[in-house]
């Protein structure tokens, strides 16, 4: 089956990238940064895509200030910043100019630990996802981004 969505996907001008199912039920994915490789978590239901504050001069990122409160994995209010203009790339998709919100990841990581996974850098969100036009082959473990 994957050989045919794999073969049509091609014919679309998708690429493909391998997904890790973690003992957490999550999708890891490997992206870089600004040209620095990572470890992220491939989450649907994250409406940005986010990196931790403790990553900020590993990406080698510009932060600015933000108003924004960011919610999610039991943790509310969390004061979040910005960096704009980074470019992304995930296997062979890349991704010019594109925003991402920065917020503490220590709640997100420790659960990850506690449970018997490994931490993330951050977490691939919607934005770049819908942007993408992302099919995720659960079946196989890959992820489907359109060039």
């Amino acid at each position: 089956m994957d050989a045919t969505l794999k073969s049509f996907l091609d014919s679309k001008n998708y690429t493909r990238t391998k997904l890790k199912f973690t003992k957490t039920n999550h999708f890891e994915v490997k992206a870089s940064i600004n040209g620095i490789k990572g470890l992220f978590i491939l989450d649907t239901g994250a409406s940005s895509s986010c990196v931790g504050f403790e990553s900020i001069s590993f990406f080698d990122l510009k932060v600015n200030d933000s108003n924004v409160k960011a919610a999610g994995a039991g943790a509310t209010d969390m004061l979040t910043k910005v960096s704009k203009k980074n470019i992304i790339k995930i296997g062979r998709y890349k991704i010019d100019e594109i925003d991402l919100v920065l917020f503490d990841l220590v709640h997100v990581n420790t659960a990850l630990i506690n449970h018997g996974g490994k931490p993330v850098d951050g977490i691939i969100g919607a934005d770049i996802l819908k942007k993408a036009k992302a099919i995720i082959d659960y079946d196989t473990k890959h992820l489907y981004l359109k060039k």
